[in-house]
């Protein structure tokens, strides 16, 4: 049996213990919990034991769970799956915050059916940080373009940067956080809405936190592993 509430408190502590070990504030790294594949039960026993932001990856999955806990209003949803054209209107209409913009054309898709009269759809853009072909997300050299694109757009708020590094041992992990670090502090200077540094998971999160990470996004950790 699965106890969440036991899970998220173990998780909050590591998160402590990093945010010590760093000479950084706890209070700095917020948890997004990763709840795709996971049934609304249990996300709704993770929002009794105090979680308020949860991360999909599936968007008719997202939009189900949108529906089905619509009345827990002061949740908080996350899409941080890849963003299909085809798919955008459902993001836009439905979520608080998309992790996966990588292309200016995505962007304008969700500028355009985000509804202006609720607020701006938080946005960050997704970085290919490691330069893997088959992996989702925009060039270093495609950032710069990609930010100004989405500070000009009405309907979305720019938030920061989101990234999924490649699988490799810690020093090849922490280079490349490095980089995420480097990149984000550039986009502060010239964005005042930019405070948020998506990286980190489980295996990882300790090596984030101390490059700087402000939020992990972690799944098996609090439900268990995929059925």
């Amino acid at each position: 049996m699965i106890n969440i509430a036991d899970n998220l408190k173990a998780i909050h502590q590591d998160i402590i213990n990093a945010s010590n070990n760093a000479n950084r504030s706890s209070v700095a790294v917020s948890l997004l919990a990763v709840s795709k594949t996971k049934p609304v039960s249990l996300i709704q026993q993770a929002y009794d034991a105090g979680q308020r932001h949860f991360g999909e990856n599936y968007v008719q999955e997202t939009v189900e769970k949108v529906q089905q806990l619509a009345h827990l209003t002061d949740i908080t949803w996350h899409f941080i799956g890849p963003i299909q054209s085809n798919k955008t209107r459902q993001i836009a209409e439905n979520v608080d915050w998309a992790h996966s913009i990588d292309r200016i054309k995505t962007a304008k898709r969700l500028n355009e059916q985000r509804d202006s009269n609720i607020i701006p759809l938080n946005v960050c853009l997704q970085v290919n940080i490691s330069g893997e072909e088959s992996k989702s997300g925009a060039k270093i050299s495609e950032v710069t373009e990609l930010a100004e694109f989405i500070n000009n757009c009405p309907n979305l708020a720019l938030r920061g940067l989101m990234a999924i590094p490649a699988k490799g041992d810690d020093e090849v992990t922490k280079q490349s956080f490095i980089k995420m670090q480097t990149l984000f502090n550039q986009l502060q200077h010239q964005y005042p809405s930019v405070d948020t540094l998506s990286m980190g998971m489980s295996n990882d999160m300790t090596i984030a936190i101390d490059c700087g990470s402000t939020m992990i996004r972690v799944g098996t950790a609090i439900f268990g592993a995929r059925e």
